[in-house]
């Protein structure tokens, strides 16, 4: 396991869509092993592949539940084949940080994907469970939430966008630190 350094806003990866997994072999469980590693050090509760620079359709969440053990698990190809209801949250990303707006989702969705075995699963979530399964599903198809914003909202946050994209991140972001909170 691995804390690898999570690509900012700005590298191209993050705006393509990732390749299906073809082998559920040793290489991807040690990549979801450095997803889960590298979530944990930047205090997120979602990430995706391709916020580590690696093209392939695979996400981990741990979210936590009131009074009872985190959600936690690997999604290797997964598919949302069902959204219902709308709930507007305050959404982050591990790739943009310092920027926090509003974004509307689905208020619940059914996730079908395979775990880092190669075992298909569903779950179905609602909540703050929903909306970063759908966050991380964003990210493997080239998504970003401040995409899911109003032109005019985009707009607004430009000289953020255009800070990151040149390599400019807040002060103290970095593995392990403390920003008070945790970010999709």
């Amino acid at each position: 396991m691995a804390v690898r350094p999570v690509r900012i806003y700005g590298d191209p990866v993050l705006k393509r869509r990732a390749a299906e997994v073809q082998a559920f072999d040793d290489s991807l469980r040690s990549l979801v092993a450095d997803l889960y590693e590298t979530m944990r050090a930047y205090r997120g509760v979602g990430l995706a592949a391709p916020q580590l620079g690696v093209a392939q359709r695979v996400f981990v969440v741990e979210v936590p539940q009131p009074e009872a053990e985190p959600v936690r698990f690997a999604a290797v190809n997964p598919v949302l084949d069902r959204r219902d209801g709308k709930e507007t949250a305050e959404e982050g990303c591990l790739s943009m940080p310092g920027i926090y707006e509003d974004v509307v989702r689905a208020g619940a969705v059914r996730l079908r994907a395979f775990d880092e075995h190669g075992q298909p699963f569903e779950r179905v979530a609602e909540g703050y469970l929903a909306r970063a399964i759908q966050h991380e599903t964003d990210h493997l198809d080239g998504v970003l939430f401040t995409d899911r914003l109003s032109p005019l909202r985009r707009q607004f946050l430009r000289r953020q966008l255009d800070a990151l994209a040149r390599g400019e991140v807040p002060e103290g972001y970095h593995p392990e630190a403390d920003d008070g909170g945790k970010t999709i």
